[in-house]
């Protein structure tokens, strides 16, 4: 790996870095807000276009978006980063390195190139491990113990930059990856203003990833969220958790989807089907190894509402299933 550029000895009172904030969804704001609170100097901030949201599809600027505006400072929202208008504001920026969390683009090796410390990524993963969009849903659903967060010098490949830092986290029994990400996007913001202050001393030098351990954590889309009730109770409920909050584990009732929050896996219920719906008070259904309560669903064209309620208003036939067509 080619050496970063020496930047001129820091004066005194001057930041440690000037930066540009690359960053787009809400996990990403505690990093700015670290750094905005640091002795480094955010000049402006890369996030992506303003798009249409929710039910009423008004257009709605990303939360990155939002702090930046509170702070005063100038959000470039370039369709792509490869546009030779943004690489022009880039240069002009003068930065000496963008940290990046969850931007949301591919990132130019010409973009790359500009800062004199590169591109610096806050990953919520022990890389090499869940190189992707998702990973701390992977490493929920696949029921790992405990994950991270990595700080690495982006490169042109997927994740696989040498890297700065890392913490572990613990995945708790219970963990959303709601949960997991909230408490990552604190700690990793602490890990990212450290990163940042090591690579200002010229304290810190990336080491490469290791060749083993490396496992893929792709965008989960809706399609993937759907529960297969053939699976055991436990894998059931790693899943659900997993694609919770967003986006939204779902089944189907009576031909509609229905969006289901977490379930809890029990012990010494009925021998039900997978799918299978029992009432005892509360709702359980059948998997291909035990049973699940539910807790909350939400029918469709409904609000989500407690799982006994539903089941009082919907009046499910002896033997009736979820998730059939």
């Amino acid at each position: 790996m080619e050496r970063a550029r020496q930047l001129p000895p820091r004066r005194e009172g001057e930041p440690a870095l000037k930066l540009l904030f690359a960053g787009t969804p809400a996990p990403a704001v505690p990093s700015l807000e670290a750094l905005l609170a640091s002795d480094h100097e955010v000049v402006a901030v890369l996030t992506r276009p303003d798009a249409r949201s929710g039910r009423g599809r008004k257009v709605s600027r990303s939360p990155v978006a939002e702090r930046a505006d509170a702070a005063g400072l100038p959000v470039l929202q370039p369709r792509s980063p490869r546009e030779p208008e943004f690489l022009e504001q880039l240069a002009a920026l003068g930065v000496d390195c963008v940290p990046v969390v969850a931007y949301g683009a591919l990132v130019p090796q010409a973009a790359l190139d500009v800062p004199a410390h590169g591109w610096v990524n806050l990953h919520f993963s022990l890389l090499p491990a869940w190189r992707g969009a998702a990973p701390v849903q992977h490493a929920i659903m696949a029921g790992d113990e405990v994950t991270g967060a990595s700080t690495f010098l982006l490169e042109a490949g997927l994740d696989t930059g040498p890297v700065y830092g890392t913490l572990t986290e613990a995945v708790r029994p219970r963990d959303t990856a709601g949960d997991l990400l909230e408490r990552l996007a604190v700690s990793g913001a602490q890990l990212l203003v450290a990163t940042l202050d090591g690579i200002a001393a010229g304290a810190l030098e990336p080491q490469p990833q290791p060749a083993e351990g490396i496992s893929l954590a792709p965008k989960v889309e809706t399609a993937d969220a759907r529960v297969d009730w053939a699976l055991p109770a436990h894998v059931v409920d790693r899943r659900i958790r997993g694609v919770s909050p967003a986006p939204g584990a779902w089944t189907t009732w009576r031909g509609e989807r229905m969006r289901l929050g977490p379930v809890v896996p029990v012990t010494g219920g009925p021998a039900l089907a997978p799918g299978e719906l029992h009432l005892d008070g509360g709702v359980l259904v059948g998997t291909g190894g035990g049973a699940v309560r539910l807790d909350q669903v939400q029918p469709a064209g409904k609000r989500m509402l407690p799982a006994a309620d539903w089941a009082r208003g919907a009046r499910p036939a002896p033997g009736e299933r979820l998730g059939g067509e």
